[in-house]
């Protein structure tokens, strides 16, 4: 059983090296950090439509898919068009282009890109109507009104990209959340080591030269650390709940600030065919979207109803899926979702889902490491983990099946079926 009439292919795309905030990509902006991996994209094969996102809004452009690739001067009749979805982005962007495949369009090149580095400073609503009503009656007036702006006049994202709706970062809630699963300091520590670990001896093996184009600035992404240690990781201090006594998020168990783009291919059947020989490729099986109250449910916990929801929509339980390829927004997202989804009673409570899913097994997750060590630019991570999923199920016998899940703010979340053909 498949969401789609026809079957419908994600093949692992490219990326940049995911570089630390304000370090070798700083210099970028979403547009011109995405131009690399679009045109190194296209020179594997030309697709008939790209979508591509990014969640930090910039006045400068409206549709950033089209604008990136006119800049990388490609082919001006392929359209484009953008998405948005938080850190959910170009997994949204690839769920819209597997519903638009058919009629002359076979393959999609879909993606994002984030420069967490520079993001816009705006004005608020007050002071850009105090200003612009001033440029329409006096444009004199209105110059000397900027030379009197205020730092309260300014949008400044120095509480880190907070939700507007409750004006706490993601930080924020999630302390909330691990308190209410219990999920400690020692166990998140341990899964971001984990991931570090992962991640190091992915790149060390070779596992990300296909998948990342080096650029001038950097080579390799320069978040995952070979010195990171139980005793360094617990002696950070808290990053969010600093006052209670009971923080357990911190710098070390977070995913970094990042800069960084990444595309993957949506494609039917002929449209695989136009990629070059022996690119790896999965099935597009299903996909769920989820949502839920976030003044009443953790605002990253949506994927622990979207996961049991698809997996039993297909009948299947957690030994049969041989790769969870989780965001880590926090070490702590990962290990609540999980606690949820092999909650047995909360599941069916929660989510409605009566089945039994069995025992969950860690080993299968993340394999290559995941945002905690990789990064976390918010419009690439949804195709960085396509991607590295597809490529791992690559690797597994036919039949194989992975689900990627990915949470975003506003309490909603994606997650998708793959399957190995």
């Amino acid at each position: 059983m498949s969401r789609f009439a026809e079957p419908v292919f994600v093949a692992a795309g490219l990326r940049t090296p995911f570089g630390r905030g304000g370090g070798a990509l700083a210099a970028y902006d979403a547009i011109s950090l995405s131009v690399p991996v679009v045109q190194a994209m296209a020179a594997q094969a030309e697709p008939d439509l790209l979508v591509w996102g990014t969640v930090i809004p910039n006045l400068g452009w409206s549709n950033i898919a089209r604008e990136t690739w006119l800049d990388a001067k490609l082919n001006p009749t392929v359209p484009a068009f953008s998405v948005v979805l938080a850190c959910s982005t170009s997994m949204t962007a690839t769920f819209a282009a597997a519903g638009m495949l058919g009629e002359g369009t076979d393959l999609t090149m879909v993606g994002g890109s984030e420069v967490m580095s520079r993001p816009s400073i705006a004005l608020t609503a007050e002071a850009s109507k105090r200003l612009t009503d001033l440029f329409a009656q006096d444009a004199t007036a209105a110059l000397a009104a900027l030379q009197s702006l205020t730092p309260g006049d300014y949008v400044l994202p120095t509480r880190g990209w907070a939700n507007r709706i409750t004006g706490r970062t993601m930080g924020d809630h999630m302390e909330e959340t691990a308190k209410a699963w219990r999920v400690s300091r020692e166990a998140q520590d341990d899964w971001a080591l984990k991931s570090h670990r992962r991640a190091v001896a992915g790149w060390e093996r070779g596992f990300f030269d296909d998948l990342v184009i080096p650029l001038p600035e950097l080579a390799r992404d320069a978040n995952p650390r070979a010195d990171t240690s139980p005793e360094r990781l617990a002696a950070l201090k808290p990053a969010f709940d600093r006052d209670s006594g009971r923080g357990t998020l911190t710098a070390g168990n977070s995913s970094p600030i990042t800069d960084g783009a990444a595309g993957c291919w949506v494609a039917t059947e002929a449209g695989v065919a136009r990629l070059p020989a022996g690119a790896p490729y999965a099935r597009l099986v299903d996909y769920e979207v989820s949502a839920v109250d976030h003044h009443t449910e953790g605002l990253l916990m949506a994927p622990s109803y979207g996961i049991p929801r698809l997996l039993a929509r297909h009948h299947l339980s957690f030994s049969d899926i041989a790769l969870w390829e989780i965001h880590e927004a926090f070490a702590a997202q990962v290990l609540a979702n999980v606690a949820a989804i092999t909650d047995r009673e909360w599941v069916r409570a929660s989510a409605g889902v009566q089945a039994d899913m069995g025992d969950f097994d860690w080993d299968r997750v993340n394999p290559n490491g995941g945002s905690v060590a990789l990064g976390h630019p918010f419009g690439a991570t949804g195709a960085r983990d396509l991607s590295q999923a597809v490529k791992e199920l690559w690797a597994m016998p036919p039949g194989s099946r992975g689900i990627v899940s990915v949470c975003a703010d506003g309490g909603q979340g994606t997650v998708a079926l793959l399957e190995r053909g």
